[in-house]
């Protein structure tokens, strides 16, 4: 019944292509549940479900697939089964591990007709985007954050890729005398009393060998004194905890919120164009007596029904503000519940976003900390997302961009590419749902202009001069079927690291093994004189059944592609009206600057990286060399 519907919607032709798709589906959260339920009732025949998580009870309220029973199981196996009732005569093979593991390598991507990528992490999605490209496998990327969303069909050389457009990164280190010292910012705070103060009391022992290590090595005894003082201090915290103590919050308290901001007030150089700390009273805080800045810290009274008197006591619990005793009584209350927790026989005790005794710790000591320094302070919700690194979901948006994705999906596997469009959800109320065209590969992409090239070895016999040679002979530069370039004309790269070049030969002749270039991994060959893009290699892993050979090349010659170079800056004449030629100065913008020989030197990206793979000049700028040309310097910032 249910594939007579799907013909009638599809059409005959693509609903029994359906049956024979092999699809590989990453990730099975938010997106990747609603995804796998759309794929498995429109009938694709063979679905790969690969995530490496497992299901947390903060998943339940938007991935319908999994129960509270099902918390702490692998999320793969889990959909898989759930989802597999949905429609019994599709198969779904659920793997639970790491994408990025070398047992899916290139090879292994190009068993899939179509990838579908539901991630929430930069890092993997870059992999996959590579995997894809490097095995001709049409890939669907997808991400949504609270009411937005957005699915980017790539397909290769037809459009962008993941990585055509920089991606902006999120800060998630800060600098420890930022979080020690002189916080600024509620998320300093956060980090501050979720990865300083929690592990300090209810996590593992600090060595002291190491104090012991550096006063043998001459160090400042002087400040050696000080930091064997500061950590018998928190020694005796940590003992006090492990034991019934009813003093054991307000000890924890004078310490972090008084006796360590009275240290930093003494000096002095530190606060002179910063806002001074202010210490706080344990006693006076509780009492609802504090003044802070001037302003008195009453305790809000409550009515017969206990609902507190506080303007900000309105809402959900989590979502309410706490005045400064009311985040004292929670900071109490947690010290004690996890103090139970120690003597109850838990060695050690780290944060978890679903744990309500480390997240009221992380709440109220974040909180406190903010007051001392004047910093607006955060509900307990914003705690959990800021502390948990939490991305806004919402099962709605979810649902909307699964059903895009299969529509995209349905369109390649027409092979209507001219159809595919890049669809976004928008906080339009008339439109909320939009698209556009989608453009094509960017020129100067370091992924997609590449040349890819598969080679399925074994890497303890085959050597790194043996590799470069072979795919070298095997590479075209055009219909003539003459390789483009020799082995001493490539510098050779695997993720950044230099292994071979024409100055530097030694690890020619040593074993990929050797140099931990395994399954999975991507050697680059980069043109020294750049008139050609990068050759890059996916290396594989051998057929099961091969004994005559220990290197395979795949049965279609790479062709690599002309290097993409910038036009040159306009050169302005001194009598040309200057203003009519002003344009608005782009800080990403490359800028190759060419003399008759070709390139000298490519511009890097702010604090993006070379544009593409690391030519020669790049790699002396990186040693502080500067190169000169016809007298001219170019200076490197």
């Amino acid at each position: 019944m249910r594939s007579s519907q799907t013909a009638a919607l599809l059409g005959q032709e693509l609903a029994q292509k359906l049956k024979g798709t092999r699809v590989l589906v990453v990730g099975s959260g938010g997106i990747g549940c609603e995804l796998l339920k759309n794929i498995v009732l429109a009938g694709f025949g063979e679905i790969t479900l690969l995530d490496l998580d497992t299901i947390d009870l903060s998943n339940l309220n938007r991935q319908f697939l999994f129960r509270k029973k099902d918390v702490k199981q692998s999320k793969a196996l889990v959909a898989a089964k759930t989802a597999s009732a949905f429609n019994p005569s599709v198969k779904i093979t659920p793997i639970c591990a790491n994408i990025k593991d070398s047992t899916f390598d290139a090879q292994w991507f190009a068993g899939f007709n179509i990838v579908m990528s539901a991630l929430d992490n930069l890092d993997a999605r870059r992999h996959i985007n590579r995997m894809c490209l490097a095995a001709g496998i049409p890939l669907i990327e997808s991400g949504t954050e609270g009411y937005f969303g957005q699915v980017q069909p790539i397909i290769q050389d037809r459009t962008e890729c993941y990585e055509c457009v920089p991606k902006p990164i999120q800060q998630r280190t800060y600098p420890v005398c930022t979080i020690r010292s002189t916080p600024s910012q509620p998320i300093h705070s956060i980090v501050w009393a979720k990865s300083y103060l929690l592990p300090q009391l209810f996590g593992e022992e600090e060595n002291e060998a190491e104090l012991d290590k550096a006063e043998n090595d001459g160090e400042n005894p002087n400040e050696i004194a000080i930091l064997r003082e500061e950590a018998q201090a928190w020694k005796q915290m940590r003992a006090a905890l492990r034991s019934p103590n009813a003093t054991a919050a307000k000890t924890v308290f004078e310490k972090a919120f008084r006796s360590d901001t009275q240290k930093l007030l003494g000096m002095d150089d530190m606060w002179q164009n910063r806002q001074r700390p202010v210490p706080l009273d344990f006693d006076k805080v509780a009492a609802g007596t504090f003044v802070l800045r001037g302003q008195e810290q009453v305790r809000p009274t409550t009515d017969m029904n206990g609902s507190s008197s506080n303007n900000h006591a309105s809402g959900l619990r989590d979502q309410r503000s706490l005045t400064l005793p009311e985040s004292l009584d929670l900071f109490v209350s947690s010290v004690e519940r996890l103090s139970a927790r120690l003597q109850r026989g838990e060695e050690i005790i780290t944060f978890d976003k679903d744990d309500d005794d480390t997240l009221d710790f992380v709440t109220a000591a974040s909180n406190l900390r903010s007051s001392v320094y004047n910093i607006p302070q955060k509900n307990r919700w914003d705690v959990k997302e800021m502390a948990g690194n939490i991305i806004p979901a919402i099962a709605t948006t979810n649902a909307i961009i699964a059903g895009l994705i299969v529509l995209q999906a349905l369109q390649i596997l027409r092979g209507a590419y001219d159809s595919l469009v890049w669809p976004y959800l928008t906080a339009k109320q008339n439109k909320p749902i939009t698209g556009s065209q989608l453009p094509p590969s960017n020129l100067a992409c370091a992924a997609c202009s590449d040349t890819y090239t598969v080679v399925r070895c074994d890497p303890s016999k085959v050597t790194l001069g043996e590799l470069v040679e072979k795919v070298l002979e095997h590479t075209t530069s055009g219909e003539d079927g003459e390789g483009a370039l020799e082995p001493s004309e490539v510098a050779v790269y695997e993720a950044g690291r230099l292994l071979a070049d024409p100055d530097f030969e030694s690890n020619l002749e040593k074993s990929l093994l050797d140099l931990g270039c395994e399954r999975g991994k991507f050697i680059s060959l980069v043109d020294e004189d750049e008139r050609w893009n990068t050759l890059t290699i996916a290396l594989c892993a051998l057929p099961e059944n091969e004994k005559s050979s220990q290197l395979l090349l795949s049965s279609s010659r790479p062709r690599l592609k002309p290097k993409f170079k910038v036009e040159p800056p306009t050169v302005v004449s001194m009598d040309v009206d200057r203003p009519a030629l002003k344009r608005k100065y782009d800080p990403e913008e490359t800028i190759v600057l060419d003399d008759e020989d070709g390139p000298v030197r490519k511009k890097v990206k702010p604090n993006g990286g070379p544009s593409s793979s690391p030519s020669k000049a790049q790699r002396l700028e990186e040693d502080g060399l500067v190169l000169l040309e016809d007298e001219e310097t170019i200076v490197i910032d």
